[in-house]
């Protein structure tokens, strides 16, 4: 059997028996609709076709495909949803699976929704692993969300919506004719990297739905052949065993993380790092930060135009003198006025990014502060807040989600306490109603 009816036999047949794993599932879904709630204040495509799947933080209802994509941006808007999966898994997983809910006449117990989740965020990160990794796949210029979170998105409605092995293999195919995204939006601040999240929620709930109607897939989307996706997208650096490679003894969500601040993951380490140096240096105390890092991380970090809320976002120098000026790095610290503020010109001018070539694209930053009596101390923070390895607590993740939901959403206690119960909820199809204002 070729990889993707091996997949597609995974995705109709797997159970999730791992506590800890269908617990990370809900601990994403939830962190994935406060980042949606909160995105939903920002400019958006504009509404399309009635229908029955909300359009979370509105009074709107859409057709599905029109809610996942809607869905899918706002989850990303703000560079507050999980990474480490697709890169973005629960931007593209989350919205095409609670859209799917619209077209279900069946109960959909919580535990059903949560490994609909877990199979997606699996298929979406062995594709981007089979890509050669994060830093092969992105450094060639694609956006890893939207190039392999397609599948994802494809494998978590197929399951929701019962496809057979077959169905399921021809919506991985199809998910194929549905990639895309590029990094070109890195250069200019443009808002279009939110996109790739949407396109991919939809582009996957339409090749299950396209799947369910007798379109089929071509079987051979990962095999080594002329227009293969691995053959096309990832050249020399493909690693087709990793599509199947322990599948169903290794969950790739475990290896996903959870936003502390509102910015591109790859500005966390630093962001941490320089917390931890602040907490024996004053900010007046320190003449010179230097960054040791990666080609990639400079490219797509190493920004000082702070114009637009993307910029700002991307941009590492920023992470570091927001962390400094203001204490923390969360949605505030980005504000228009924040990066307005007279003081930040004089401290980006004495962050120094130091690329360093023998770097791998994965390795983490390293801060070399120089102290105005030219004392010199370092820091390096391999597992960033938020990282499977240093998670956040719950309490911190409720307080995460309330903050962002609150504003736009009466009942966000309501969804709160649905979400962090749903193993126990015989039937979830009302959950996308509660995200309604």
């Amino acid at each position: 059997m070729n990889a993707a009816a091996v997949l597609a036999d995974f995705v109709t047949s797997a159970d999730v028996q791992d506590d800890a794993v269908i617990t990370k599932a809900g601990q994403h879904l939830l962190d994935t609709l406060g980042a949606a709630l909160a995105g939903s204040t920002t400019p958006a495509p504009g509404i399309t076709g009635a229908g029955d799947a909300p359009l979370w933080g509105t009074p709107f209802t859409l057709t599905p495909r029109d809610a996942a994509l809607l869905n899918g941006i706002a989850a990303h808007a703000l560079e507050l949803d999980d990474t480490g999966g697709c890169d973005h898994s629960g931007a593209v997983v989350v919205p095409a699976a609670l859209a799917c809910l619209s077209l279900i006449d069946r109960e959909v117990s919580g535990t059903e929704l949560l490994t609909a989740v877990v199979l997606g965020y699996d298929v979406a990160r062995r594709v981007l692993e089979a890509c050669g990794g994060y830093a092969a796949h992105n450094q060639s210029g694609w956006h890893s969300t939207g190039t392999c979170g397609t599948f994802g998105a494809a494998a978590a409605a197929a399951r929701l919506l019962g496809l057979d092995p077959g169905q399921t293999a021809s919506a991985l195919g199809l998910a194929s004719s549905f990639s895309s995204g590029l990094w070109a939006f890195v250069h200019d601040g443009a808002t279009s990297k939110r996109l790739h999240a949407g396109r991919a929620a939809e582009g996957g709930l339409t090749a299950a739905l396209l799947a369910t109607r007798g379109i089929t897939g071509p079987g051979q989307a990962f095999a080594d052949v002329w227009g293969g996706f691995l053959t096309t997208f990832a050249g020399d650096a493909a690693d087709p065993g990793a599509l199947t490679r322990d599948l169903g003894t290794s969950w790739r969500i475990s290896r996903c993380a959870i936003k502390p601040y509102s910015s591109c993951r790859s500005t966390h380490s630093s962001i941490d790092a320089i917390g931890r140096l602040l907490t024996t240096i004053r900010p007046e105390e320190i003449a010179m930060i230097k960054v040791r890092l990666s080609p990639l991380i400079a490219d797509m970090c190493g920004g000082r135009i702070l114009t637009s809320l993307p910029q700002a976002q991307m941009s590492l120098p920023y992470g570091v003198a927001a962390r400094i000026l203001y204490g923390k790095a969360d949605l505030a610290a980005y504000a228009p006025e924040r990066r307005a503020d007279p003081r930040l010109a004089d401290l980006l001018d004495r962050i120094v990014l130091d690329v360093d070539p023998a770097m791998s694209g994965t390795d983490e930053p390293e801060l070399l502060l120089t102290t105005t009596d030219h004392q010199v101390h370092r820091a390096r923070v391999t597992d960033p807040l938020g990282s499977p390895t240093n998670p956040l607590g719950e309490e911190e993740l409720l307080t995460k989600f309330r903050g962002l939901a609150a504003t736009v959403l009466p009942s966000a206690d309501a969804v709160a306490h649905l979400v962090t119960h749903l193993d126990e909820a015989p039937d979830v199809r009302r959950l996308p109603g509660l995200l309604l204002t």
